[in-house]
C-alpha cells in the first residue's frame, strides 16, 4: 500500500528520491533507557537529502509537559529555515522503524498539512534492504508555507476527563500493557501507574508485523476490535507522552477511522495529577 497521505513502502520513496518537491525528514527520537542519540545517528547517516525534525526543539517550550504540539509560528519558522513548505510530498521516518514518526505525521495533519506520509518500516527496513545513505547537511531553499490548524485533532485534559466520564469516545492507549495495568512502574519519576478509566489497551506491538512494518488495513482493524475498541465512536489516542500515540491515529486513518484526535499530554499529564481517577487492571 502506498498513500502518500499515511504511508509509503522503502520502493516508493526510493523512486521518488530526485522528485523536486519531494521532502524527507528524519524524525527519530528515543526515551533515554533506548541510549540512543537521534541527532548524532543522523548526523552519521540519513537517507539522502533527509532533513532532521526535532520533536523535543520543535514543540511547545512554554509548556513543562514534554514535547506538545508546537505554537503555529513556531512550526512555521522552523520547517521554512528545513527548506519544508506549500507544495511539497513530506515522507517522514525514524530510526527505531515506526515510533516516532507518526507524531509529526500528526503534527503536520495537525496544521492542516495533509501531503505526508510515515515510511513503512522506517531507516531499519531501508538499511536492511540495502538502500542508499549519506552523511551531508542537505541543501535548504526556502519555501513559504501556510498554516491552517485543525484544532478537533489535539485533545486536552479536560475535554479527556469530560470523555472518559461520559464514554462518547474510544479512549485507546498506546501503551505496553504492563503500564497500562499499572504492573509495571512509569519511565517519568512522580507519576502514578494506570490508566485513564475506560481506556482500551492497543499496544504498539501489536499493530507490527515481525518484519517492522504496520500490519494490513484489515489486520489492523482487526487488532482495534480484538481490544474492544468501539470503531463507530470518535477515537482520542493516548500513550506516556503523546507520541506512541500518533502510531495508533496512523492506524486509523488508514484503516478508513477519521474521527480520531490525539491526547498531547498523556500519560505524562494525567497520571501526574491526584485528583484524576486512575484504573488499574
Amino acid at each position: 500500500m502506498n498513500d502518500p497521505t499515511t504511508l509509503v513502502s522503502t520502493d516508493w520513496l526510493e523512486a521518488h528520491l530526485r522528485d523536486p518537491d519531494l521532502r524527507v525528514l528524519d524524525a527519530s527520537w528515543y526515551l533515554p533507557a533506548m541510549a540512543r542519540d537521534a541527532k548524532a545517528e543522523y548526523e552519521a547517516r540519513h537517507i539522502p537529502g533527509a532533513r532532521f525534525f526535532d520533536l523535543d526543539d520543535i514543540s511547545d517550550s512554554r509548556s513543562e509537559l514534554p514535547h506538545m504540539a508546537p505554537p503555529i509560528e513556531k512550526f512555521m519558522s522552523r520547517l521554512r529555515a528545513m527548506g519544508v513548505g506549500d507544495g511539497h510530498q513530506v515522507v517522514v521516518y525514524d530510526g527505531a522503524g515506526i515510533f516516532s514518526a507518526p507524531r509529526v505525521w500528526w503534527t503536520f495533519r495537525l496544521m492542516g498539512k495533509t501531503d505526508v506520509a510515515v515510511l513503512d518500516g522506517g531507516l531499519p527496513k531501508w538499511l536492511a534492504e540495502g538502500r542508499p545513505t549519506e552523511d551531508l547537511p542537505p541543501i535548504i531553499r526556502d519555501r513559504h508555507m501556510t498554516v491552517q490548524k485543525q484544532n478537533q485533532m489535539v485533545k486536552d485534559v479536560t475535554q479527556v476527563a469530560a470523555a472518559s466520564k461520559l464514554g462518547d469516545h474510544e479512549i485507546i492507549d498506546a501503551r505496553a500493557a504492563g503500564r497500562f495495568r499499572g504492573d509495571e512502574p512509569e519511565p517519568r519519576p512522580g507519576l502514578r501507574a494506570g490508566h485513564i478509566p475506560g481506556a482500551k489497551n492497543v499496544p504498539i506491538a501489536t499493530l507490527m508485523t515481525p518484519e517492522g512494518t504496520l500490519k494490513p488495513a484489515a489486520e489492523l482493524k482487526a487488532v482495534f476490535e480484538a481490544a474492544g475498541v468501539d470503531l463507530s465512536k470518535p477515537a482520542i489516542t493516548s500513550c506516556g507522552s503523546g507520541v506512541t500515540a500518533a502510531v495508533l491515529s496512523l492506524a486509523l486513518q488508514i484503516i478508513g477511522h477519521r474521527d480520531h484526535s490525539l491526547y498531547d499530554g498523556s500519560w505524562a499529564e494525567w497520571g501526574m495529577y491526584d485528583d484524576l481517577k486512575v484504573a488499574k487492571g
